[in-house]
């Protein structure tokens, strides 16, 4: 009798928590104006570069800050920033990772890579395009990401956003020759985030 009773509990103690949590609102109006502050927990940036030929080599990175200012009467005028890790640079193979990470990114002379936007074009079904300015290498290079609004939502108390964004960059632009030739390691790097704010 007492078995039954208990898995009963459990099963509301489980249950009842995860019903309260409402699911995210995607329009974009929906998110109160203010500034919003990048939950690092909850937080990645994956890149992805032709290994001669035969696969997309994956590297993942930290993203140590990140913030952006939003005002859902002035989309257009929205604010982002971000800082990233040069020596987060993780390929899973760790014993190797701090010479890759300075063959290929310098991350011994530039330990941080920065992307500051300069516009963002808001389209349908929450998605956009942001371009900034992207510092890799010590070089600034435009760089425009597609980006999509994945919602806004309150869990627990945390007012919270979250985003996906992707791009391609060439690292020849940024002076990364290491094994850029035919056959070898790939010029085009593909860019994969994604990211989760919480309203300061």
């Amino acid at each position: 009798m007492l078995r039954p009773v208990a898995a009963a509990l459990a099963l509301v103690l489980i249950s009842t928590p995860m019903a309260a949590l409402a699911a995210p609102s995607t329009n974009p109006a929906d998110m109160p104006a203010g500034t919003y502050v990048l939950d690092g927990t909850h937080a990645s940036l994956l890149a992805k570069v032709r290994h001669l030929g035969f696969s997309n080599y994956t590297v993942r990175f930290t993203v140590k800050d990140a913030t952006y200012s939003w005002d859902p009467k002035s989309p257009q005028t929205a604010q982002v920033t971000a800082l990233i890790d040069a020596k987060s640079f993780d390929t899973g193979y760790p014993g190797h990772d701090p010479k890759l990470a300075n063959e290929f990114i310098a991350a011994d002379k530039f330990p941080e890579i920065k992307f500051v936007s300069t516009s963002i074009q808001q389209s349908q079904g929450g998605k956009g395009k942001m371009t900034g300015d992207l510092t890799l290498r010590g070089v600034t290079k435009p760089v425009t990401l597609d980006v999509t609004y994945n919602g806004y939502g309150e869990v627990m108390g945390s007012k919270r956003s979250g985003f996906s964004a992707a791009t391609t960059i060439k690292r020849s632009d940024f002076g990364s020759d290491f094994l850029n030739k035919p056959g070898m390691i790939g010029d085009d790097i593909d860019i994969v985030l994604e990211l989760e704010f919480t309203k300061k």
